[in-house]
């Protein structure tokens, strides 16, 4: 009962950060009357590559963190359970991290792509 209460309000919050970029995309297009036609529409894909870069970061730097507290708290109760294998659990947990952790850089290294190159 109260998982799904929990998943209801992430679900909310989920779209209600949707509404929110929906919104703010508007209000970063440029004005046509002060700018040139090709000013405006740099302007706004600016604004657009800003936003991704944004939600981009931050879903791939929270599912890591998520990923990196359930990985981190199995490996503590296994830990807990059998203190013979402490040795290979905690070598198994820190190469998880490190993959856990290279998949969070490339999604860094995707948005300076974005903001930079494209």
């Amino acid at each position: 009962m109260k998982r799904t209460r929990r998943m209801r309000m992430m679900f909310a919050l989920a779209l209600a950060v949707i509404a929110l970029l929906a919104l703010a995309a508007p209000a970063l297009a440029a004005s046509g009357e002060t700018a040139a036609p090709e000013a405006a529409q740099q302007d706004n894909t600016l604004g657009m590559k800003a936003i991704a870069a944004g939600v981009a970061v931050g879903i791939a730097a929270a599912g890591g963190a998520v990923a990196m507290g359930l990985a981190t708290a199995k490996a503590a109760e296994s830990i807990s359970r059998q203190p013979e294998a402490e040795g290979k659990v905690r070598t198994t947990l820190m190469l998880g991290l490190v993959f856990i952790e290279t998949a969070i850089i490339y999604a860094l290294l995707v948005v300076i792509l974005i903001i930079f190159v494209l």
